[in-house]
């Protein structure tokens, strides 16, 4: 099965504040989930001036202990590996396509974690918005299905949908309040 969240917003900041930004959204204080974000590779094509990164970022296990407690449970009926659900963090791969020329970013993230149980996949991108060439739109579409868990599988892609849509908004916030403290009011035109 699987849920999708998408997301749309307009930040009205130029293209170059909005993507410096969010490469140094996090860590953040206003969100305890995210650890730590390492850049593990960073290179740039010369020929196209196409900047190429691969982050990892170190998140907490967001999974509730009640949804923990009941999957253990059902595992262990089902003589599966109950362990799987008690890691501390959870760990994510980032990769970023940023074109400064074009004005766009291309962002392609995944879970690295509970992989045999669980696919989650965002595809984002920042460019110059239509409206205004000193906006820039964010776009982004994740999905996420789990598997091997019988019928708590519903339970936790709900779970999951839900939690996506607030980190979404609540990334969001944090962005338009990092926009306006490091480059002042919006660019309102």
């Amino acid at each position: 099965m699987g849920v999708t969240v998408d997301v749309h917003q307009v930040f009205q900041y130029p293209f170059e504040q909005v993507v410096a930004c969010f490469l140094r959204k996090y860590p953040n204080p206003m969100d305890n989930n995210v650890i730590a974000v390492k850049t593990v590779e960073e290179k740039k094509d010369e020929s196209t001036g196409l900047i190429y990164r691969k982050r990892i970022a170190i998140c907490q296990n967001v999974v509730p202990e009640i949804l923990r407690k009941a999957l253990s449970s059902l595992m262990i009926l089902c003589w599966t590996k109950v362990s799987i659900l008690k890691v501390p963090d959870i760990r994510l791969e980032e990769e970023s396509w940023l074109s400064l020329q074009k004005r766009n970013m291309a962002i392609r993230s995944h879970c690295l974690t509970w992989t045999q149980y669980a696919s989650m996949r965002e595809e984002s991108v920042f460019r110059e918005s239509v409206e205004n060439p000193n906006w820039t739109e964010f776009i982004q579409r994740g999905r996420i299905s789990i598997t091997g868990a019988g019928f708590l599988n519903c339970i936790l892609e709900t779970f999951a949908s839900a939690f996506l849509r607030q980190g979404a908004q609540k990334g969001i916030r944090i962005m338009e309040m990092l926009l306006k403290e490091q480059c002042g009011a919006p660019l309102v035109e």
